[in-house]
């Protein structure tokens, strides 16, 4: 199992199978290394080592499928709410250069006050327990083996349960978690106390993995409602949070700041969120800083949110973030896809790889509106600091609502969140330890009276038990499911058929959900345009049609509507005809040849038809037709008889005929391949000639049944034709 081939789909069975026995092979967080180095013909500078099986950009394909990995730790979020089939996502996001997989709690899990057992379904996530820790993390030490990079996996530690969730995850390999006191005092209203303490307990668990810990200031942008007014609050909160874990234990290099632009285009983006960055990395530069995207103002647009996000990454390069985080560009109208989060993976990775070396060629101005801004920022965060100390500390403030209110301090609106310190869940729940209280296990925080025992083992209480479960992880007790009609045993029943290879079906969250999208244009308004693609969607046959994004393209004159639906037919694998691979040569190959053993082609439309372009598009150096690899082109027009093709052959001394045949009425392209093959014949040269037809109606099949050497449909490039004709240039020659 653990050399698995890309070829070979990743066992699900296999990986559930002895999981009680299976302990991580490893904790803690890795960074990736800087190394500068040339790819390619290209150099290089903010590069960390490549990987040994990766997916490449689109656009790789011009410039010999390079695939260089920008320096910062790139993070994807797993969210479909089944564990199981979200592990074929987290393969799929590696091989796109995503090596900090962060799992979603499912919704409202820091409300539990307890861990879960077993492997529930969830909502808007999936719910954290210790099988699916397990499994997933299994699952990763076989994907990094295959990509060749270790892989950092990720959730939460908050709510009251916290001190239970950060032992579960040392226990279970989890190498980074969000942490933050503030985060569950004012979102989820846990007591402020008890809050710190179970804080305090948590992060002392979490530096004893080395853990990073992602805090959670940017929530108060998301929710305040004018977002670019509280950078100054954020900075405030960023210094407690940070300072906080350094006193509890944690490493400065894996304190992470969870850095958010406040604003978002139409705004004027740039002028407001590069100011409060460079006064965070400033202020803060002891710490390592995590990117993440503006979702505040995300509505249901893939284009828009993409936008924002490459806004974001360039705010990130001019910043130098150790971790950039996707936001997939579906967030805001559902729970995200897998194909959203293998695009947001890619619009990282090629911004960063295209902004390379970036702060090398331009300079951060140290005169003029950045700086006197950013230093409005920082004087705005250091009198909002100076004013909670005033007010008797941080507790006093979150009484008073200084937090999230939407007024750029020291401005006030009065909407602040307001915590009453002796209120909210978990009030009254933290007790004085007594001078004879022991825990003896690792990394336990605050006052521990081991001397009572033996003086000996006071920095390791463990020893006192001969090792906890940290140390001895055969210790665990391992319950496999608890919910005999929610586990994942008969949710993957439900779903077998299509993990025997013989049945397929589309599928955007959960293995063969049969969603399928399709995107639609109305030339009418937009309420007429929703009615109308719901329609559509049901005389498509479509189930559960619903519209996820419509955009006004004129009041009157048109709509853009995006819908979903479900389809219940199953696609069988063994009835479908597979198309022909198109081998391609490398274009050093086929020009190199070329040079040796010169080749012409004459070539045109045949008959009555007048479709030039796509033959053009091949021929063309411009389209990367055959002529950019040195191959020299008689262009003999549109509407050309079919002798016209060979006598002009014969009298070029052309080696190639590319006739195009779009037109199909009347088998009129089988007859017109027939008739070429024929006359070639006929003037004794076919066995000279190779003959090729192509256009939107050829297959390489009909083209071959026809008498033709071979036949080009939708998609050829010019490569695809140049690696055929040389191939069987190559094979005349030798007769």
């Amino acid at each position: 199992m653990n050399n698995l081939k890309p070829n070979e789909k990743l066992d699900v069975h296999k990986i559930l199978d002895g999981l009680e026995n299976y302990h991580p092979v490893r904790r803690g967080w890795i960074w990736r290394k800087v190394s500068p180095q040339k790819i390619g013909d290209f150099q290089f500078e903010q590069v960390s080592p490549g990987l040994k099986n990766f997916v490449a950009l689109p656009s790789a394909r011009n410039i010999g499928n390079i695939d260089p990995q920008p320096d910062a730790v790139i993070t994807t979020e797993i969210a479909s709410g089944r564990f199981e089939d979200d592990i074929r996502r987290m393969r799929m996001a590696a091989y796109h250069g995503a090596d900090h997989i962060m799992v979603i709690r499912t919704a409202g899990q820091s409300h539990f006050d307890g861990l879960l057992e077993g492997t529930p379904q969830g909502i808007g996530g999936i719910p954290i327990t210790r099988k699916q820790l397990r499994a997933q993390r299994r699952a990763l030490d076989i994907i990094e083996e295959e990509v060749g990079r270790p892989i950092n996996y990720h959730s939460y530690v908050s709510g009251v349960a916290g001190p239970e969730i950060a032992v579960l995850f040392t226990e279970e390999g989890v190498s980074g978690a969000h942490q933050d006191p503030q985060y569950n005092i004012l979102y989820r209203n846990i007591n402020a106390i008890r809050s710190i303490v179970d804080s305090a307990e948590s992060k002392m668990i979490m530096a004893y993995a080395g853990m990073a810990q992602i805090d959670g200031a940017h929530n108060a942008n998301a929710t305040a409602r004018d977002a670019w007014k509280v950078m100054p609050e954020l900075l405030v909160q960023h210094i407690i949070n940070s300072k906080f874990s350094e006193k509890i234990g944690i490493k400065k290099e894996n304190i992470c700041l969870s850095t958010v632009p406040p604003a978002a285009s139409p705004t004027p983006d740039l002028k407001l969120n590069l100011p409060y960055a460079v006064a965070l990395r400033e202020f803060l530069s002891d710490y390592k800083m995590r990117a993440q995207m503006n979702t505040k103002y995300m509505d249901s647009s893939t284009r828009e949110a993409t936008v924002t996000h490459v806004l974001n990454l360039l705010i990130s390069r001019l910043t130098s973030a150790d971790i950039q985080s996707t936001i997939t560009p579906d967030e805001g109208r559902n729970v995200p896809w897998h194909i959203y989060n293998i695009e947001a993976l890619d619009t990282a990775k090629q911004a960063m790889v295209g902004m390379d070396d970036l702060l090398s060629m331009v300079n951060l101005s140290d005169t003029g509106y950045l700086q006197d801004k950013k230093r409005e920022i920082q004087e705005r965060s250091i009198l909002m600091m100076e004013e909670i100390i005033e007010m008797g500390g941080y507790f006093k403030a979150v009484e008073a609502g200084m937090f999230v209110d939407s007024g750029e301090y020291p401005e006030r609106n009065s909407d602040g969140i307001s915590r009453d310190i002796e209120g909210g869940v978990g009030s009254g729940t933290v007790i004085e330890r007594d001078l004879d209280y022991l825990a003896p296990v690792t990394a336990h925080y605050g006052y521990n009276n081991v001397e009572q025992y033996n003086k000996e083992f006071i920095k390791d209480p463990s020893k006192l038990i001969s090792g906890c479960t940290f140390e001895k992880p055969e210790m665990i007790k391992f319950i496999d499911e608890l919910d005999e009609t929610d586990n994942v045993y008969l949710r993957m029943e439900k779903t077998e058929k299509y993990r025997t290879g013989k049945l397929i079906k589309p599928e955007v969250e959960w293995l063969g959900d049969g969603t399928v999208v399709v995107d639609l244009f109305f030339p009418t308004s937009h309420r007429i345009a929703e009615a109308a693609a719901i329609e559509t969607g049901k005389k498509m046959n479509l189930s559960n049609v619903e519209v996820i994004h419509k955009e006004i393209l004129h009041p009157s004159e048109g709509t853009r509507i995006q819908i979903k639906g479900t389809f219940d037919f199953d696609i069988k694998i063994d009835e479908l005809v597979l198309p022909e691979i198109i081998k391609s040569h490398s274009e050093d190959d086929v020009i190199n040849y070329v040079k040796l053993n010169p080749i012409k082609v004459v070539a045109g439309t045949a008959g009555n038809d007048e479709h030039s372009v796509g033959i053009r598009e091949v021929l063309d150096i411009k389209h990367g037709g055959v002529e950019k690899y040195g191959i020299k082109y008689e262009y003999l027009g549109t509407s050309v008889p079919i002798e016209k093709f060979v006598d002009a052959a014969i009298e070029t001394n052309s080696n190639v005929i590319m006739m195009s045949t779009i037109i199909s009425h009347d088998d009129t392209h089988y007859k017109s391949m027939k008739k070429l093959h024929n006359y070639a014949i006929e003037k004794g040269v076919r066995d000279k000639l190779i003959l090729i037809a192509g256009g939107t109606q050829v297959t390489p099949e009909i083209a071959r049944k026809n008498s033709m050497d071979q036949g080009f449909g939708r998609g050829t490039k010019g490569i695809h034709i140049a690696s055929f004709v040389i191939d069987k240039h190559k094979e005349i020659n030798s007769k």
